[in-house]
């Protein structure tokens, strides 16, 4: 009977959630352009987007450190991945779209060779290049670059999470490890010969091929639905999986590892499955997000994007999906409005308080404050409050 209880409980969960994200969705589109109601902007509904696909990556985040232990610094490597992958086709085909508009003008017909070094010198003239490098050949392929998004994280994911586990790296030293891949990572695409355009990155990512006619505004709403749909899914997959055995197995080799492997169970198998799959979702997320945003560069997988993830789940509230993504929404959120030059400046008698300079600070101190007021972060705070007035 308790048992039945607990069932229909975590139902009536998913439910709620499911209903409250399509609700804000629904409304957000009706307080849109595209009722004419022009309440909310298209940057803004961009913005909105891309904070549902930083909730997915910290879904990933907290599954892999909240219940299974493992405190990753390089979970936005496989999310920057991810956006490398789906924008090689982006930018591939956008630009062949180019090519073949200025050679209707031409007497004779481009062949397939003049097309290719035309794309090339368009997209790699930048970094003095003009040959498609070998990792390019099938960019032009929608599906296999999508195959792309699936395999590259993941594989990457599975051989260092089999050398790690394998090895029994844990706790600190696994953090640092997962640094190090991310920053050697970084670097080699900062390169110019890396083929992806080093610093420079890949831009003109919101261009989407076979949508010319088709206005930013209603590309954003499309991209704003697809991100929140994503999130549903993941959420109810995550929210099953933790809930399951298999999730007590997770949170019980986060509790004592030791006694887990002495009952018999293979450690190493459970956390090499839990990381390369929210590596896979990572990646997916970021796929999602950086059409809306526009561009990649290797800055996006710097060491440091990895650990303000770390820091959005512990704001949340680490070991909580509802915590997780409480916390990449309102950490995404406030510093969109603070860097974006919206918070008003405040000038004091010998300085004046620019808050996009102040932005990290602020978030250092609110990760300072709520993790001494509540351990369980943002919504283990919240739900203190809420069992007290019950």
């Amino acid at each position: 009977m308790f048992n039945s209880l607990l069932k229909d409980t975590n139902h009536r969960q998913v439910l709620f959630f499911c209903i409250t994200i399509i609700l804000f969705s629904f409304i957000i589109t009706l307080l849109s352009d595209l009722f004419s109601i022009n309440f909310i902007s298209t940057s803004f509904i961009k913005t909105l987007g891309k904070t549902l696909c930083l909730c997915v990556i910290a879904l990933s985040m907290d599954v892999v450190w909240g219940y299974c232990g493992i405190l990753s610094l390089g979970h936005f490597a496989f999310f920057g991945l991810g956006g490398y992958m789906i924008g090689m086709w982006l930018m591939y085909k956008r630009t062949e779209i180019i090519v073949l508009t200025a050679s209707i003008s031409e007497s004779l017909p481009l062949t397939p060779q003049e097309i290719s070094d035309a794309i090339g010198n368009q997209i790699f003239g930048v970094v003095g290049g003009s040959e498609i490098p070998l990792i390019w050949a099938y960019a032009d392929n929608f599906y296999f670059q999508l195959a792309m998004v699936i395999l590259i994280p993941g594989l990457l994911a599975f051989v260092f999470g089999w050398l790690a586990f394998r090895s029994r790296v844990t706790g600190v030293y696994l953090s640092i490890l997962t640094q190090a891949m991310t920053l050697a990572l970084s670097l080699y695409l900062f390169q110019n010969d890396s083929g992806l355009r080093g610093n420079n990155g890949l831009s003109g990512l919101q261009n989407i091929p076979g949508y010319d006619d088709t206005s930013q505004f209603v590309i954003s709403i499309y991209f704003f639905w697809a991100s929140a749909l994503f999130l549903i899914l993941v959420f109810i997959f995550f929210f099953y999986l933790v809930n399951s055995k298999f999730g007590s197995i997770i949170t019980a080799i986060r509790d004592d590892e030791t006694r887990i492997r002495f009952l018999g169970y293979h450690v190493e198998s459970y956390k090499l499955f839990v990381f390369v799959l929210t590596a896979v979702i990572s990646a997916l997320a970021g796929a999602l997000y950086y059409p809306q945003a526009g561009i990649i560069n290797p800055a996006e997988i710097a060491p440091i994007a990895s650990i303000y993830l770390a820091v959005w789940v512990a704001i949340g509230g680490r070991g909580n999906l509802y915590g997780a993504i409480i916390g990449a929404a309102s950490v995404s959120l406030i510093s969109s409005w603070f860097t974006s030059g919206q918070a008003p400046s405040i000038s004091l008698i010998f300085y004046k308080i620019e808050w996009v300079n102040w932005w990290t600070v602020i978030l250092g101190l609110g990760f300072v404050i709520v993790t001494l007021i509540s351990r369980e972060g943002i919504f283990g705070f919240l739900k203190s409050i809420f069992i007290r007035k019950v």
